[in-house]
């Protein structure tokens, strides 16, 4: 595939990399990453961590700019988009944010800012927005949180907050950075609940959820890439992916990998 063929306009495609590789202080962090999400799809990231996961994240998300390659996210091409105006078409949601949120807010403002892809509001929002985002909140059973601090929230309820502002703006690609992380069980279960709900909305966005651990992954989710040193060591349907080998190899530890009901297990052996 050459450059040309990335200016084709191409709608159902949601993601495009084409030998992406990324460098800093002359070590190679990410490398010949070539990786194609299509509409319908939703995807599931997982490696050791230092593989790369949260690197190839920011690049989708326009946070960071390769070294190398052709990056095309929805349809704009690095370059030729002003990534500032394509951001406020992906959700992100991460356990790291919730330190740039200014935890005077309340939760509902966490919410709002998601239409400015900011932190913190800096202007008054029309009446409409804060409308729709009681009624995600509503949805999402957060409306007792409305008025609450965000630096009061526990971590699940944090984390489901920023769930719901990353849905405001009615992203087209919504991006999980090991979103349970530092969550309890049942916080986390009910984080995953949501999250599959959204996923399965045939008006939802295109959802990429990078994990380590395979007990994570949504039922929803329908394919899979494994990173491994900065390198995608497979990619696909998921269950092509998610074998013994595979993963065992990503994860540098021998693995028995089962999947009952909807859910995917690993076990060491």
């Amino acid at each position: 595939m050459t450059p040309d063929t990335l200016k084709v306009r191409t709608p159902d495609i949601v993601v495009q990399l084409e030998n992406v590789s990324l460098r800093r202080d002359r070590q190679t962090l990410l490398q010949d990453v070539d990786w194609t999400v299509t509409r319908g799809q939703h995807w599931a990231v997982l490696g050791r961590n230092g593989a790369g996961k949260t690197l190839l994240l920011k690049i989708l998300a326009g946070y960071l700019w390769p070294s190398r390659g052709e990056v095309r996210i929805l349809d704009e091409r690095f370059g030729g988009v002003d990534l500032r105006e394509l951001r406020q078409d992906i959700g992100w949601v991460s356990s790291a944010l919730t330190e740039k949120v200014p935890g005077a807010d309340t939760a509902l403002e966490v919410v709002v800012s998601g239409a400015y892809a900011t932190f913190g509001l800096y202007e008054l929002p029309p009446e409409d927005l804060v409308s729709r985002a009681r009624r995600i909140m509503g949805d999402m059973g957060l409306a007792g949180l409305t008025g609450r601090r965000f630096a009061d929230l526990s971590a699940g309820e944090k984390q489901r907050v920023l769930l719901a502002r990353g849905r405001l703006p009615r992203p087209r690609l919504l991006i999980l950075d090991e979103p349970c992380a530092g969550l309890d069980l049942a916080a986390g279960e009910k984080f995953l609940a949501q999250t599959d709900r959204l996923a399965r909305d045939p008006k939802g966005p295109t959802t990429i959820m990078v994990t380590h651990r395979v007990s994570e992954i949504v039922p929803a989710v329908t394919h899979a890439l494994l990173l491994h040193g900065g390198r995608i060591l497979a990619a696909g349907p998921i269950r092509d992916v998610l074998t013994d080998d595979l993963l065992g190899r990503t994860l540098e530890i021998p693995l028995r990998v089962t999947r009952s009901g909807d859910r995917w297990r690993a076990e060491p052996v």
